[in-house]
């Protein structure tokens, strides 16, 4: 068991680690579009990449229905294990909307020897979430 300094210290590690092994600046909340946004996310037990939609319900669905028209061009040419979440209830009880890729393997942000696994499948495929992106960001804006 780690106290909450040894957690957070290894979080800090992790992150600055991931920045050095794959130095690139990474879309995330620079998508220019109004609750959208990348995301990251590694904890004691799982790790996966998302793309999440968080704008008031409206402009949600409006998203949501313009990425529903690309899924089968995401999932077929990009993310083929990408799972579509309409309704996805964060830690936090917030509801948003996400598109995410887990990572299939017994992982743990507190467990060094997981990070390499994590930080490859992290840089592989938020490069290819992103490349979708790019791609469809036009219909995505529209």
């Amino acid at each position: 068991m780690f106290s909450k300094e040894e957690s957070r210290q290894l979080r800090e590690q992790f992150w600055t680690s991931f920045g050095k092994s794959f130095p690139r600046k990474w879309i995330l909340y620079n998508t220019k579009i109004k609750g959208l946004s990348f995301k990251f996310h590694f904890d004691t037990k799982s790790a996966l990449v998302a793309l999440d939609l968080e704008d008031d319900l409206e402009n949600r669905i409006n998203s949501w229905e313009k990425l529903l028209s690309l899924k089968s061009i995401l999932v077929e040419e990009y993310l083929t294990d990408a799972t579509f979440e309409e309704t996805y209830y964060l830690n936090n009880g917030k509801e948003i909307s996400r598109i995410y890729v887990p990572l299939n393997q017994k992982v743990s942000i507190h467990n060094k020897d997981t990070w390499q696994e994590v930080m490859v499948f992290f840089n592989a495929k938020m490069q290819k979430f992103e490349n979708f992106f790019i791609e469809f960001e036009a219909i995505l804006k529209g």
